[in-house]
């Protein structure tokens, strides 16, 4: 029984639901109902994990290996990221400059309730995910977006970061390739943003590397650090099993950072879950170890979808998409369309919630609305189902959209 003495914490107040999984929710709900429905909202590779990773974690639980580990992680799959980043990326790692958390999201929630403080600001460039804003915002923190459109190609320039810091900025939230648009900052991007970072010393960097495997292009994986190495004592690189392998219910994710932040991600980790799943960790050493060979066929079949879906979407009337560096979401600028169906009395309302709605309730298609990631006017799709849904989806969205 409700008891109207009782209030939620502001905390929680402040926050919402994530949009993308509220989504998926629903037309999941549609879907059991039996309706028609093609879900294209979730963030997550339709391939099964690798059989090798399967059967570490099998043999792990053969023989028992199902008791608490250290909170940060064991010292296997520790190594394990070290040599990822030495080999991979160039960047040299101590152990206890290492953390494996309970997904890629445990990371950044246990960065931001490390290093904020109220009061505090986070620059976040828009589209952005969905929950750097109200992970800031639970950490007591102010969210600072800023808006990067179809215009500059969904990319952050370095006279709006320059514009953006004050005394109050503590971090900067960096995503390529980017979540939900696929844009990836080139080289010769992130020197210039590095340039201007170099001028604000309070400033500490958080990359969000997750979708660095899934490359769309073939061209050369920077990250910021890459192009600015001298931030490394103030910059935090987050990253993870989950795109790259397939592995998103596993929930392994991991950073690598100054030790004394590290550790005090590690002891918040100590107060909340303790360590990841013993069985995820075991299976998570045998994907950053094992042979790479496995991610070749996804992304294969992920470009093949990407040329497809972003051709179509350039087709469609009102629609405008650019093609994505990596990742497998494709977020067309829908303004036009949006226009279009509220001019004829199609949606109530002229903004991508209506949209979203609109094509859920008349063609049975799921998408994510662009305002869940900062961003009016524009939808996410996720290209990671089988052609046949993309084409069938695409078709009514068309229909949808055509009139």
């Amino acid at each position: 029984m409700e008891s109207s003495a009782i209030t939620l914490s502001l905390r929680v107040q402040a926050i919402k639901e994530s949009p993308t999984l509220a989504i998926t929710a629903k037309a999941a709900k549609y879907k059991a109902e039996g309706r028609d429905i093609i879900g294209l909202a979730a963030g997550e590779p339709d391939f099964d994990t690798p059989q090798h990773i399967k059967d570490a974690a099998k043999k792990a639980i053969d023989a028992g290996f199902t008791k608490y580990t250290p909170v940060a992680g064991i010292p296997g799959l520790k190594k394990a990221i070290v040599a990822k980043f030495k080999n991979e990326n160039g960047f040299d790692y101590a152990l206890n400059e290492v953390i494996v958390g309970v997904g890629g999201k445990q990371c950044i929630f246990n960065l931001a309730l490390a290093v904020l403080n109220p009061g505090d600001e986070v620059i976040i460039p828009a589209p952005y995910w969905v929950s750097y804003a109200d992970i800031a915002l639970v950490a007591g923190a102010k969210p600072v977006i800023i808006e990067c459109g179809i215009e500059q190609g969904f990319k952050l320039l370095p006279a709006q970061l320059e514009a953006a810091i004050t005394p109050q900025t503590k971090l900067f939230m960096i995503n390529s390739p980017s979540n939900p648009t696929g844009a990836v900052y080139t080289l010769e991007e992130l020197h210039a943003l590095g340039e201007v970072l170099k001028h604000h010393p309070q400033v500490l960097v958080a990359t969000d590397d997750m979708y660095e495997h899934v490359n769309l292009t073939g061209a050369k994986f920077y990250n910021i650090l890459n192009a600015a190495p001298e931030l490394k004592p103030r910059c935090i690189v987050l990253n993870g099993v989950s795109k790259a392998y397939s592995m998103t219910g596993w929930r392994i994710g991991y950073a690598a950072g100054p030790a004394y932040i590290i550790k005090a991600m590690e002891i918040l980790q100590s107060q909340s879950t303790s360590n990841p799943t013993s069985i995820s960790q075991v299976a998570a050493q045998a994907a950053l170890e094992g042979s790479q060979d496995c991610i070749t066929p996804m992304v294969t079949a992920f470009r093949e979808r990407h040329d497809y879906v972003v051709k179509r979407f350039n087709q469609i009337p009102g629609l405008k998409c650019l093609a994505a560096g990596g990742a497998f979401y494709a977020f067309p600028d829908a303004r036009a369309a949006i226009h279009n169906l509220h001019q004829a009395g199609k949606i109530s309302a002229a903004n991508d919630l209506a949209l979203s709605e609109y094509l859920l309730e008349t063609e049975g298609v799921a998408v994510v609305p662009g305002s869940a990631f900062g961003a009016d006017g524009y939808f996410r799709i996720s290209f990671a189902t089988s052609m046949e849904n993309l084409t069938i989806s695409l078709d009514r969205i068309e229909k949808a959209l055509t009139f």
